[in-house]
């Protein structure tokens, strides 16, 4: 039999541990992993806090519930405190004094989380948290939860899924009625991780429903799986209401159909306001419609985000996709110019097709021989023909995901053509942006009308592609490419033209750019910018990788250096020990392992961050390094050239960042190291305290 999912030693009654939420989830944590249920209090901290950093997680009625799920639980476990006094999670109506942290394991059972969603449906019900505001012990607190969530002998009726009561026109408020009738609206609520708020918005919509009058039907689409509504429900109601923070799976069910669309907590907080909204849609023949193409939709985008910001959002989806072919084959094009291999000449000496290099003529290799005829040489052709191939789908990759990001999968195959367009007239990776641009916004456009049912099916598959590569590579063809082209070879041979001082410039502001925000957007479109430019491989888009890889990889290494080495006693426990890590992600290229540190000090950390960065890139550009390869840090020291230059400017980014932050640690707040210290006291004593 498994164990329970909550027991007395998990449960605090009328404590104080903090005046801040991260207090209250980091002493729930230690509970947790102190009853064996989680092997890291710290890491569970981090991925509930990760999580809380997203979307608050108070609700009204001075509920919290922070959650996750994290590889270091190994029981699914609800830890439960009743603060005195209470602590802000966030929500509208003031301080949470009933906190649940639900943890689940990273792989939880379907079954698991289903418990786990129990609770947070309960917590909707007023005589539920009444029971756990006069629980006098932790056992009555048990006994309630295990009631809830059906881990009891007894009655479980708070874990029943509330069904929605039939509608009467007589009682439902003249505002929500449609032809004379109760309004039929169709909901899906989901959350990142699907364990509570997307139960909790879907029972409350169902509450707010039945109270109105109005036939209302949810689809709660939660990590434990979800039941798609039937068809003939979703064709008649008159309206959907999307109360999501991710995707919604399968959207095309709902096409055509009059759509709000909001985040999942309004869904709790704000349910009559969404049915409201819902009705009033399904009234004007103008209002927003699901489209045919489904899926993260412009129209979807723009209801939450400024142009500007979902602009930002779709160019970085296609980014995002775009990597993994960039990637791979950088790092074999930089592998096939290993000395032992083909060496940096294969690139202008191999002009063979692949069928010379077929398996089938090994036998006019051998291994003793030196390049072009060795087996190393051999093996180097085949990498760089592989690499070379997997290049040459970046700008179609970027062009498409872009696509894809405004119109679904409709639109990939209109995105990839006009990407191929832009290749074919030379336009580079501007061209793939704009064209992805169109062909993401023509099929959306073609797909937003309503249609016949009939015809819903061809929509997504023959008439959307068609149309909207009809359209995006048209525009490519005949008006844009043409000047696109020519605005990429002026930019090519100013890159290819910058020295001394201009080069010197380029690398402060790229340096800049990788440090400030450090993963951000600011940061993604300097390396989208590097990433992009792999693909003349002309020298100066070598050394524009160069610089952004160096500059990238100062911030964690500067905190590594700064919080482990020079000036241990100005950091936590914590960012000390986040400091170990960051050597090796900084070693690796992953510039969010300064995360910690600038989120904890960002008016320290930051600037030395941009000091370093700024140094690095000026450096690298002074030294005319070259990476041909786009991602691995010191780990892809083959691809890098002259390897001193690169050690170099990066040795002196890192030096200026950790003796800047240093600096402004010791002078500028001559006391926190004083106030660490009486911090990590405490903290030890809070956490021998939480049992």
């Amino acid at each position: 039999m498994s164990p329970k999912t909550i027991t007395p030693a998990l449960v605090g009654l009328d404590i104080g541990v903090g005046a801040d939420k991260s207090d209250v989830i980091r002493a729930l944590a230690a509970r947790v992993a102190e009853q064996g249920r989680a092997t890291d209090a710290e890491a569970l901290f981090e991925d509930a806090w990760a999580r809380e950093q997203k979307d608050e997680t108070g609700l009204p009625g001075g509920i919290a519930i922070p959650h996750a799920k994290s590889p270091a639980v190994t029981e699914p476990s609800l830890a439960f405190a009743r603060l005195k006094p209470g602590v802000d999670f966030g929500a509208p109506d003031g301080p949470a004094d009933l906190v649940f942290l639900i943890a689940a394991p990273d792989g939880a059972a379907e079954a698991h989380l289903a418990v786990l969603s129990k609770l947070a449906r309960s917590l909707m019900l007023d005589e539920f948290t009444a029971g756990l505001r006069a629980a006098k012990t932790p056992e009555e607190v048990v006994a309630l939860v295990d009631e809830a969530i059906g881990e009891s002998d007894g009655p479980a009726a708070a874990a029943t899924e509330p069904a929605p009561a039939a509608a009467a026109a007589g009682s439902t408020p003249e505002a929500l009625l449609i032809d004379g009738r109760p309004a039929r609206i169709v909901a899906v609520t989901s959350c990142a991780t699907g364990i509570a708020h997307t139960f909790m918005a879907a029972d409350a919509l169902t509450k707010a429903g039945t109270d109105s009058g109005i036939d209302l039907v949810v689809e709660p689409q939660g990590s434990s799986g979800y039941q798609a509504l039937p068809q003939s429900v979703i064709d008649a109601a008159d309206a959907v209401i999307f109360a999501n923070d991710v995707d919604v799976r399968e959207e095309g069910r709902f096409a055509g159909k009059p759509v709000v669309r909001s985040g999942v907590k309004r869904g709790i907080e704000q349910p009559d306001r969404l049915i409201a909204e819902a009705v009033s849609v399904a009234r004007d023949p103008n209002g927003a419609r699901v489209t045919a193409a489904g899926g993260g939709s412009a129209a979807s985008g723009t209801q939450q985000l400024s142009w500007g910001r979902n602009i930002q959002r779709i160019l970085l989806t296609g980014v995002s996709y775009m990597i993994p072919f960039v990637a791979g084959g950088g790092l074999l094009i930089a592998i096939s110019f290993l000395p032992f291999l083909g060496g940096y000449g294969i690139a202008l000496a191999h002009g063979s097709s692949g069928v010379n290099n077929a398996v089938y003529t090994l036998q006019h290799y051998a291994i003793w021989d030196l390049p072009p005829q060795g087996l190393g040489y051999y093996l180097g052709a085949i990498a760089f023909e592989i690499g070379s191939v997997s290049l040459g789908f970046l700008v179609p990759a970027l062009s498409g995901y872009i696509a894809f990001a405004i119109a679904d999968r409709p639109g990939i195959a209109p995105g990839f053509v006009a990407g191929a367009i832009a290749v074919f007239m030379n336009a580079g990776f501007l061209g793939g942006l704009i064209g992805g641009l169109l062909a993401g916004f023509a099929a959306w456009l073609i797909g937003r009308p309503a249609v016949p049912r009939w015809l819903r099916g061809l929509m997504p598959v023959v008439i959307i592609p068609l149309g909207a590569s009809i359209i995006a590579s048209g525009l490519m063809l005949l008006i844009l490419g043409a000047p696109i082209a020519w605005l990429m070879a002026q930019l090519t041979a100013f890159l290819n033209g910058l020295t001394g001082a201009g080069a010197i410039a380029l690398g402060i502001i790229l340096g800049l750019m990788m440090t400030f925000d450090l993963g951000g957007p600011v940061n993604k479109v300097a390396y989208a910018f590097a990433v992009a430019g792999l693909a003349a491989q002309t020298p100066a888009s070598f050394q524009i990788m160069a610089t952004v890889m160096i500059a990238g990889m100062v911030p964690p290494l500067g905190m590594a250096l700064a919080s482990t080495v020079l000036y241990r006693r100005g950091f936590t426990q914590v960012e000390r020990e986040n400091g170990a890590a960051a050597w090796l992600l900084g070693a690796s290229f992953i510039s969010e392992g300064a995360i910690p540190f600038a989120a904890a000090d960002p008016l320290r950390v930051i600037p030395a961050n941009l000091a370093g960065g700024a140094v690095a890139g000026a450096l690298a550009m002074a030294f005319g390094v070259e990476s041909r390869a786009p991602h691995g840090g010191i780990f892809v020291f083959f691809a890098i050239d002259p390897i001193w230059g690169f050690l170099l400017a990066l040795a002196a980014g890192t030096a200026v960042t950790a003796f800047v932050v240093v600096g402004l640690k010791r002078f500028a707040a001559p006391r926190r190291a004083a106030a660490i210290a009486e911090e990590d006291a405490v903290d030890e004593r809070m956490e021998t305290a939480v049992v």
